[in-house]
């Protein structure tokens, strides 16, 4: 604002120029939802507590009633790490950010800030003048300038450019620039307050809230990086603790919370990537099994079929269960076909597998020779030969077993269907089980 109204005065340096701060963290706030709010409400909240960080400064120069300094740094420290979610969440075009997407980005944003400025600091308290919370301070603008600078090389790099990336590019550098200048004026003791430099703080806001605006393009960035460097910051901030229990009050107690946190974000990180895991454990389970009797599926039973390359395919088809589900209702049907399945089960070899193909349908694969197949479709009718007990009664149930021979080489499918007509065959003639040949190819 200075550029308008050259003069300092209240109006353009406390007030106007706040103002501009907050408006940029408005925009950033009501982002349209081509941004997930993660990245609007950091970037948001990054302009709002810089803003009020400058309004506090700047309250100083011009009255006699004094705001804390630390105030002020507070709010000008939660700046980085703010920003830092915020651009690590734009590498990605993604609207919505899982649990450990964020702790990804969290754990990066608080670890690489706190210990490039932990390991920065004890050197400058050497040369610096001041407490240590003064000096921390001191170091962490430039570290965090530095680290930004780092950031807009590595998303050139990683997206493609549009009007977003040119926006946020263009408000990190202007930022990064007007910090830079401050602190190398500030140290030449030629800093002017309410100079035009000034104006590349709420420029860089502006810009970065207004990028917010426009679509995020497919991006390079691969989910592995973030973990990569979440891992990275992780091991840094152990190496930060590790160091300060080798040597006591070598670093400030207020450095290490940083520390601590980012390590408890890793061990809530580690509990979420279990929870994870399990879930996905249990929906692989889950697609390949049958709900009902928990045997395998028909998706589960064609893929193991396809990988056979010898043995034989067995089809089963129940006998009487429509009529046992119609008069006696569904969950009597459920109930039956549980108990027929484990006494499937207790029959067929321990290699070989059961699957319920759908209704009252059933198959096994199994590596056997041409003896055992026919003793086993033998002891498979066999296990339906005496009642089964349900709540509602007794019920009899027979099965029609088809089967045929897998051949080395031979189409999955080819042998499927040939146990298919084996089986329909044997429900029609009354055989209860049969053997594929051509004969039944024929008659098929």
């Amino acid at each position: 604002m200075s550029w308008v109204l050259p003069e300092n005065n209240v109006l353009v340096d406390l007030i106007l120029f706040n103002l501009v701060g907050l408006f940029a963290a408005a925009i950033a706030f009501n982002a349209p939802l081509l941004t997930d709010r993660i990245t609007a409400n950091s970037f948001g909240l990054a302009a709002l507590g810089w803003s009020l960080g400058s309004f506090f400064s700047t309250w100083n120069s011009f009255f006699d009633l004094q705001i804390p300094e630390s105030v002020s740094d507070f709010c000008y420290v939660i700046f980085y790490p703010l920003v830092f979610v915020g651009v690590t969440r734009s590498f990605t075009h993604k609207r919505s950010i899982s649990a450990l997407e964020l702790l990804d980005t969290v754990i990066i944003a608080i670890g690489f800030t706190s210990v490039l400025t932990a390991f920065f600091l004890k050197p400058a308290m050497v040369g610096f003048d001041g407490s240590t919370w003064q000096v921390f301070t001191s170091i962490l603008y430039p570290v965090g300038d530095i680290v930004l600078l780092a950031m807009v090389v590595v998303y050139l790099l990683l997206t493609p450019f549009c009007i977003r990336s040119a926006l946020l590019v263009g408000g990190l550098l202007s930022f990064v620039g007007a910090d830079f200048f401050f602190i190398w004026s500030s140290l030449n003791g030629s800093y002017q307050f309410g100079s035009i430099s000034d104006d590349g703080w709420i420029l860089g806001l502006l810009l970065l809230a207004l990028a917010l605006s426009y679509p995020s393009p497919e991006s390079k960035f691969s989910e592995k990086i973030s973990s990569y460097s979440a891992t990275i910051a992780l091991i840094a901030s152990s190496c930060l603790l590790g160091v300060a229990a080798l040597r006591p009050g070598y670093f400030p107690s207020f450095i290490l919370v940083p520390g601590f946190i980012t390590i408890a974000l890793a061990f809530i990180r580690m509990s979420f990537a279990l929870q994870e895991a399990n879930t996905a454990g249990t929906e692989r389970v889950l697609a390949r099994t049958d709900e009902l009797t928990g045997l395998s599926n028909r998706r589960n039973f064609l893929l193991h079929l396809g990988q056979l390359r010898s043995g034989y395919i067995f089809l089963l088809d129940l006998d009487g269960f429509k009529k046992i589900n119609d008069t006696m209702g569904h969950a009597a049907g459920d109930e039956l076909l549980r108990q027929v399945a484990n006494r499937f089960t207790r029959v067929i070899p321990a290699t070989a597998q059961l699957a319920r193909l759908g209704g009252d349908e059933f198959g096994v694969l199994a590596q056997i020779d041409s003896a055992e197949a026919s003793e086993l479709a033998q002891a498979i009718g066999a296990t339906l030969s005496y009642p089964i007990s349900l709540l509602t009664g007794q019920v009899k149930v027979k099965v029609s077993i088809g089967y045929a021979v897998i051949e080395d080489g031979a189409d999955p499918i080819t042998s499927l269907r040939r146990a298919d007509l084996a089986m329909y065959e044997a429900k029609r003639s009354g055989k209860g089980s049969l053997l594929w040949d051509s004969k039944v190819e024929n008659i098929g």
